[in-house]
This record gives C-alpha cells, structure tokens and sequence, in this order.
C-alpha cells in the first residue's frame, strides 16, 4: 500500500517527507543487542497518521518516488479513531495507544531485531511493516485491569521502502523466513516525563505473523491490561482535566522472545516512545443531556431529592463493551477557587453497553439527601451564596460547571482499582442552562394604595419617594423538570417599570415581603403553576423619567382607558422543599401591570367644603381651615402626608391649598382636612386681586364658577421634579359649595314645581320691607361657624319685573355673626310712583319676590375686600 508521509500520524505533520530530511522520533536507547533506531514507530514523526490507507495505490514492483507513501498504519489509527482523513486531532483514546504500542514493540521485535540481521534488514521491517486494527473490544473488568481483545490485519509492503537496495533484500530475506513466531511476552508502559510512572503492562500472548511482502495476517489475540500506578497515574489525569498538559511521551518497554521455524532467535530487550503534542492528546467525549427530572424521595429512610438525568455520549471508535455501574460524587465550588468543593449530593450509573461506533446511552440517577450549610451560606463581604451562583447561572440559560468524583462509598460491583483511580480524580461537567422565559404567566396588582413623597424625607431616602401598596398576584410556571412539592414563603424584586417601551422608573422591592403559594392549573395550559401571592406596602416608586410620568399621569387622568405598563424585573425567591429552605435569585420576570384610569375620562368631581375656619389673616390674605367631603371615583386608595396645589382661574394663581396626612379611600371620603392661603395681590398682583374680587363676587351672586388645580415645583418638596412633571396638568372642578347652616327661626322653602333645584348658595335667607319706616331687615347666613364678618358698606338696588323698588345706601359697619343673623335697619330710598312701588303696597302682609344688585364693602380681620352682588328670586315680606 503506498503511503504519504507527510499526512499526521497521529495528527498534522507539516515536516518534510523525503529520505533525507525525515524527522525521527523521540525513542529510549535500545538495548545492547538493538542499535539505535532512526524511526518513529512508522517510520515517520509520531504526529503522522497512522491509519491513512488509500489501496487503489499497491505497488509491489518498482518503488515510489520518495514523499508519495503514505503509512497505512496511519490508516489503521485513523479507522480506529472512526473518522478517516475528515476526522480533526486529538481523537485517540488510551486504549487505543496502549494497544498500538504493545503491537508495535512486537511486532519491530519480530521484524527487525528477531532476525538479528544487519541493520539493512532492519531499516527494511521498520518501513515495510503495516499493522491495521479493526477492532478492540473489552471482554471483561478485572480486579486489576481489563481483559481485552485485540483484531487486525499485518503485513510487510516492500513498496514502502525508499532505497532500491534495502527494499530488494529485505524481500529477499522475508521470503526466506516466511514466518515468525513471538512468545508470550509482557509489555509495560510508563511516563517518561512524570518520573517513570507506570502507566500499565500488558500480557501479550504468543503471535505468529506471515513476513513474506504483500502477504497478510489476521491477528486475533486476548489480552490482561493491568493498571499501574494509580497515584501518578491520577495526578497526570488532574493535569489533562485542568489543561496543563502541553505534551505526553509514552516509553513501552519488553523482552521479547522469537523464533522462525524450528530455529529460535533469542531474547531482544527492546524500548520505544511516542511524543503526543498538546494537540493530540485526546479530549473529552461530546455528550448530550436529554431527560432531566427532579423529584422527592424517600431511601433508606431518609427524605431527600431524586433527579434523573439521561446521557448520550458521542463514541467514534470500533470499540465494544460493557460499562459496570459507577458511583460519583457531586461537587460544586465553594465561595472561592482555593477553597475545597463543597458535596452537593451523589450519582450513579446504570451499566451500559458500548458498541462499535454508536452512541452510548446512559442512565445517571442522583440523591441530595439535604444541603450543606456552606453551601446556603453568603460569601464574605457578598450578598451571595455558592448555590446562588450555581443556581442563577442556570436559570439565566448558561452554562453550568459541576464536578464529578469518584465516591467515597462506591458501589460494591465497581472493580476496586478503578474506585481507587477516582476517588481523587475530579472531572468537569458543562451542564446546560434553561433560560426561564415567561417564567412569570400572569402578573397582577389588586387593591392598589399611592402614598405621595413625605416632603420631610432626605431626598435620597425611599420615603422620599412615591409608595405603592397593593396585593401582588403572580402565576409562575413550574417547569416540567420539577415534580416535587415547592412552597414559596417569601418574595422580593428589584423592577424597572415601562410605559411604551419607555422606561418610566423603578419599583424597590428588595425587601422581603411575605408571600404565601398555591400549587394550580394554568388557565388554557396543560401545564402546572404555582399562584404566589404577597402583600407589598410602601414600595418606593423611583421616577427616573419626569416626561413618560407626565404620560402615564395625562393618560390616567384624561385618557379614559386602562394603563399598561410593563415590568422587567429580577425576582429573588425563598423556596422551601424537602431539602429546606433556600434562595433562588434573580429569576427573571416580565409581566404587564393594567391600571384603571383614575377619573374614567371624566375629570369632573364636585368636593362639598364646610366647616370653614378663618385661621390667620392680612390685607390682601385670608388663611382659611375647611373640611372636604368627597368622592373617589376610582378603585384606587392614597396616602398624602404633604400637597401643595396652586388655586387659579383663567391661568391666574390666586391662591394655594395644602393638604397633610389625608388618606383617600375609593368611595365616600369626609372631613379631608385642607388648608387655604387666599392672596390674589400676592400670587399675581393687580390681576390677580381683580380676578379674585370678580370670583368671590359672582360665587355669592350664585354664577357658576369653576377653579382650577395644578402643582407646582414645591408642591412635594422632597419631590421638586414630580411636581413639575405633574404641573402640566390643569384639573378644573366646579368652585365647592358652601353651605351655610339653615336658620333655625323659620322652615326650609321649597323650591317652585318644575323648576330645578337650586345649587347657588343662599346667603341672604330673608328679607322685611317696613313700608312706613322705610327700611329693609335681612337675615343673613354666614358659612364661617367660628368667625364674625363685618360689613363696613352696602350700596343696593332693588327691582321687581326689572322695575325699580328702591335704593339702599349705609356705610356704618355691623357684624355678621356665625350662623343666621339680621342687619341693621337699613335705609330704603322708596322709587315713589313706580309700577315697582305700587307692587310692595299690593304685597302689604304678604311676600314678594325681588331682585337686588349691590356693592358690598366686607372686613375679615386686617383683610378687606369690596365685592358686587346680584340676587334673584329674594323673597322679601312687606309689612307697615
């Protein structure tokens, strides 16, 4: 078979191939008997591929051209690796190259040195010979080693040979022998670079071969593989496993006894090595994780937890056995990389069967009996706990690094010098994350309570910022994988909440807060979930967008529709299950959160104020006490420790309200305490006092007259940028009701049939014309229970059918006291001869229905203020 040498052998070999220029391998001196060889154990670099066979190229005749073999021994390798020339490096196994080398030491025994031939005999059995494996099975584990069986094909191929005179006598001198015969022989390989360990022996039995060129063998031998020394075989492991191990040499050392015929050739002590770069030493098998199951167990009459876990391994190599049951310790890494693995549980595997080139199925099942303390424990100076990390790499779909050992308490069917191997060797294992989307299925918040900024709060502290209360209800989907029972005591959650993909601020919830767990359907799902309900109270809410509030509030206030806002956030989880209690952080959650709107589209709401107290006054201020009664409309409830809302009208501030420790529930609200600073002048100076008398004067004249709301930047203090985000909108309401207390001398009139019901306040509650002392009495209400009213001037005018009665003019002042109370005697100069004049004869005893406009001076304290008039309907008795 002609042969490349310039293709690996046991990967790439970019050196030359002619005869001159061969790079050789690293080989241990030979014995006496044995000169030195200037061959690797194919005759090329130990990186050449020993199983690289192409047949159609057989060439017994003449001898190639020097750089155009290719070793067939680099095919038989490759075709035990299962990959031919599209397989990549670093594919071989240890049993592979044990056998290799064992053959190959016997082989070059029986060929080259058996002969005792000269060195030209020699040089022709180190090119000539091809051995291809096809096959190698494990018949058995020992209590030592393995019991394995080796099957392949030998033969010598003259056409390898470069030199035209080795190749014509070696032929010459194969011929002659035709045959040659080893004895039972022991091969032991050790480890040059790690102080000779050995590494194993193997007994070989007796081989014979056919030498003659073109001629094949079949070679079909059993042999008992016994481990050797298991410490530094285990140390040389942990380097493999850790990725320090830059390069491998690989010494094989037998006395080999031979013979041809009936005459014996003698005893050869012969050595050779092999060097594996970093890049041929094998790695570890590909595997799959397919099922995974936890559950909750009882064994040996402890409760713990059970997961099932099935393995594909990926095997590429004509091989052919049986895998005894394993015991394995699982380990994962404590709060720091020089601290010990910390023993999460145990793992055992089913005895499996490998086959040639397939696929391994296995079997892992696992026991957590409980958790070690160490293991739920913080770190120092972190917040987190091993199993935090361990967890929350998992959950947010990475890759996971566990440990497997071999196990202290091994299964008693397991051959006692593989537990010795293992119980030391600690191997990684990459197991897959599952990203938990839409974790979270429903995501609700019920009985939803705003408390505003305490305005006496550090500005960094979490009372200074918006709270919310409210009954959070979440619908968690368990994933498939958990079969066991789960409770959840407690929640909390950092949230960043969204409207319209804007982020509108955060939600603080990383306090704990109590939480209690059902265990229920998933509405339209097969699937199970579990229904988390916890009471949140005071949760800061962080605007970090003024703008998108603005939105949220404009589409609350105004908008008509519910709100959808949308939350990211990371849910950290208190889980109690049979092995405790412990945290599983950082879950994440997206939800929608739907909030009704707060006035329904409609803003209009008509607050009824009484119990006015006039507090503090000055010449332009009026500091007023009320008690608010009013309805909220919606579902939501409020705490308002402090307000301060600026009073308008036409965008005219002519005052400012203050409101302190209210809460607002849905529903009837009575006797909000509020308080008011009257001060037009003040606020907006000329205009603002011409406004202010122009409202005052068309309320008590019963017009309708509205005031408008609207914060302002000091509106909470600890908040500057809420209240100017909030500035922007204007709440116009109807101007509250006062109600002054009925006067208890005389009924209630009703009103006239088919007309409407009054809702102008009734100030002046009756009138009395003395027609001989030309005077007026009225009895007036005042609506201030705790305070008298002085009018210092009355100048009026009184009609009948717009037909002047008369007119009043009196600037003496007199009180008005809280409740009903009667003027002076006013002055009425009588219009004589009117149709209005002789209608107040006709009502002599009766009553009649009058108009008035008048212009009324009025004093509260230092304040002063001149007002207009205009009444209808006034009903006025005519008495002499």
């Amino acid at each position: 078979m002609p042969d490349d040498p310039g293709a690996p052998l046991l990967g790439k070999n970019d050196g030359s191939s002619d005869q001159g220029g061969r790079p050789h391998s690293q080989r241990s001196k030979a014995s006496h008997t044995s000169r030195r060889s200037e061959r690797s154990l194919t005759g090329t670099e130990e990186s050449t591929p020993l199983l690289s066979r192409e047949d159609n190229r057989q060439n017994y005749g003449n001898a190639p051209p020097e750089g155009t073999t290719r070793s067939t021994a680099a095919s038989s390798l490759r075709s035990l690796q299962g990959g031919g020339l599209k397989k990549g490096k670093g594919s071989r196994r240890w049993p592979t190259i044990i056998a290799l080398t064992v053959l190959t030491i016997v082989l070059f025994a029986i060929l080259g040195l058996g002969f005792a031939a000269p060195e030209v005999v020699e040089q022709y059995a180190e090119e000539a010979m091809v051995f291809e494996p096809t096959d190698l099975s494990i018949d058995s584990f020992t209590s030592s080693g393995v019991r394995a069986r080796v099957q392949g094909d030998f033969k010598m191929d003259g056409s390898r040979v470069h030199k035209k005179a080795v190749r014509d006598l070696g032929r010459a001198a194969t011929w002659i022998a035709r045959a040659v015969e080893s004895k039972s022989t022991e091969v032991e390989v050790f480890l040059p670079e790690y102080g000779d360990v050995l590494l194993g022996s193997a007994q070989v039995p007796s081989i014979v071969v056919d030498i003659r060129d073109g001629h094949t063998t079949h070679v079909d031998f059993v042999t008992d593989l016994t481990a050797g020394d298991l410490g530094g075989i285990r140390h040389v492991a942990n380097e493999w496993l850790n990725g320090r191990l830059d390069q491998l040499t690989v010494r094989g050392n037998a006395d080999v006894s031979i013979k041809s015929g009936i005459f014996s050739l003698g005893t050869q002590s012969l050595s050779d090595s092999i060097v594996f770069k970093a890049d041929e030493i094998p790695t570890m098998p590909k595997y799959k994780i397919g099922h995974l199951g936890f559950s909750d167990v009882e064994r040996d009459g402890e409760k713990g937890m059970a997961a099932n876990v099935s393995l594909r391994l990926a095997n590429n190599y004509p091989v052919d056995f049986s895998i005894p049951s394993f015991r394995f310790d699982i380990l994962v890494p404590g709060c720091s990389a020089d601290e010990e693995f910390l023993t999460l549980g145990e793992a055992t595997t089913a005895e499996a069967q490998v086959k040639p080139k397939t696929a391994v199925n296995v079997a892992v099942s696992g026991f957590v009996r409980e958790l070690p303390e160490a293991l739920i424990t913080a770190c120092p100076d972190t917040q987190t706990s091993p199993i935090d990390r361990l967890l929350g790499s998992y959950i947010e779909g990475k890759e996971t690094l566990v440990y497997v050992r071999g196990s202290r308490n091994p299964s008693p069917d397991t051959p006692t010098w593989i537990t010795d191997f293992m119980k030391d060797v600690v191997v990684p294992v990459h197991f897959p994350g599952h990203e938990f989307k839409d974790l979270i299925r429903n995501f609700t918040l019920a009985d939803v309570h705003f408390g505003l900024p305490d305005p006496f709060a550090s500005p960094n502290s979490s009372k200074s910022k918006p709270r919310l209360s409210a009954v959070v209800k979440a619908l968690i989907g368990l994933p498939e994988e958990i079969k066991f029972p789960i409770d959840v005591p407690q929640v909390r959650a950092d949230a960043d909440v969204y409207y319209k993909k804007k982020k509108l601020g955060k939600l603080d919830l990383s306090q704990w807060q109590h939480a209690n767990s059902t265990r229920t359907a998933i509405p339209n799902s097969k699937e199970e979930g579990l229904l988390v309900q916890s009471i949140v109270k005071d949760a800061p809410l962080n605007i970090t967008d003024d703008n998108v509030f603005a939105d949220v509030v404009r589409a609350l206030v105004f908008g008509g529709n519910s709100v959808v806002l949308g939350v990211q956030a990371k849910v950290d989880v208190e889980t109690e299950t049979v092995l405790g209690k412990f945290v599983v952080r950082g879950i994440p959650a997206t939800g929608k959160v739907y909030v009704k709107p707060i006035s329904g589209g409609n803003t209009t709401f008509s607050p009824e104020v009484g119990a006015l107290e006039i507090l503090e006054t000055s010449k332009t201020a009026l500091t007023i006490k009320a008690k608010v009664n009013v309805t909220n409309p919606t579902e939501y409830s409020a705490t308002v420790p402090f307000i301060d809302i600026n009073i308008s009208v036409n965008d005219t501030v002519l005052g400012h309200a203050t409101a302190r420790d209210v809460s607002v529930v849905p529903g009837p609200n009575q006797d909000l305490a509020v308080t008011a600073v009257w001060n037009p002048s003040h606020q907006s100076g000329k205009k603002g006092a011409h406004i202010g008398r122009e409202l005052l004067s068309q309320y008590i004249s019963g017009y309708n007259t509205t005031l408008t709301l609207r914060t302002h930047t000091m509106s909470i203090p600890s908040q500057p940028r809420l209240g100017t985000a909030l500035s922007i909108f204007n709440i116009t309401i109807p101007t509250p009701k006062l109600t002054p207390p009925p006067n208890p001398n005389r009924p209630i009139p009703p009103d006239p049939p088919n007309e409407p019901a009054s809702s102008a306040p009734h100030f002046i509650d009756d009138a009395v014309f003395h027609l001989i002392g030309s005077t007026a009495v009225l009895t007036l209400l005042s609506p201030l229970r705790h305070t008298t009213l002085l009018i210092t001037s009355v100048s009026a005018t009184a009609s009948y059918n717009n037909t002047p009665l008369g007119v009043i003019e009196y600037d003496v002042p007199f009180d008005v006291l809280p409740g009903a109370s009667d003027t002076p005697r006013l002055p009425v100069d009588w219009s004589l001869g009117s149709i209005g004049h002789d209608a107040v004869k006709k009502a002599l005893g009766g009553t009649l229905k009058v108009e008035a406009e008048a212009k009324v001076g009025i004093r509260i304290g230092k304040w002063k203020e001149k007002v207009w008039f205009v009444g209808k309907g006034i009903g006025a008795r005519v008495v002499i």
